[in-house]
């Protein structure tokens, strides 16, 4: 199976969950962008790491580096490698010279570590269509049409957009598709992918 290559675009505190994040991966050769909410500890870890701040500590993923380091195993790459139920399943791809092993990992803690090393993060396209939240020109003209035009009309359809800030998930399952398809729009558009990812899946269930 092909895997597409992502690198990190942004991590954010996420609006829904107290204490979570949400990372953003993008496709490098594309426009995809697959977002994932992960906890405090492994935020911080991956922020750490991507700023070159060095802890008073070694943090729990640096102390995986340089046990495997002593040991003389190298990452070679991590993998987004599966998504049940809405979870994300990642593999770091390890070698000792000689032999190669994948270890099941959490997205997060995998991505920590693969920063670490310096190694690629990938994933495989079946997790992009079905996760991945395309950004394209189209979106970008509409939004600079909506924003130049104030007649009646207009207003009365963007009236959902206006109200999408700290909607609640009942609410996003009583829309019709065209309000649903408005509101991803206006979260691409702002770079709101984690309120993005819930609308794609509400879209993605009625399709």
């Amino acid at each position: 199976m092909e895997k597409i290559r992502l690198e990190i675009i942004g991590l954010s505190s996420s609006q829904s969950q107290t204490g979570s994040f949400a990372l953003v991966l993008g496709e490098v050769s594309g426009n995809r962008r697959l977002p994932i909410i992960i906890g405090m500890f492994e935020a911080q870890a991956i922020a750490i790491e991507i700023e070159k701040v060095i802890p008073n500590r070694p943090m729990t993923h640096d102390l995986f580096k340089s046990f495997a380091s002593t040991f003389h195993i190298q990452v070679d790459e991590i993998v987004i490698s599966d998504l049940k139920e809405g979870v994300f399943f990642a593999k770091i791809v390890c070698s000792d010279g000689v032999n190669t092993t994948e270890i099941d990992a959490r997205p997060s803690d995998a991505i920590a570590i693969g920063l670490r090393f310096d190694v690629p993060i990938y994933t495989y396209e079946s997790i992009l269509s079905e996760a991945g939240i395309v950004l394209n020109d189209e979106t970008d003209e509409e939004d600079e049409s909506e924003d130049e035009d104030d007649s009646d009309d207009n207003q009365e359809d963007l009236a959902p957009v206006a109200k999408v800030e700290g909607i609640k998930e009942d609410a996003i399952k009583n829309m019709s598709l065209e309000q649903l398809n408005l509101l991803l729009s206006d979260a691409i558009h702002k770079e709101d992918y984690e309120r993005a990812a819930k609308i794609r899946d509400e879209i993605n269930k009625r399709n």
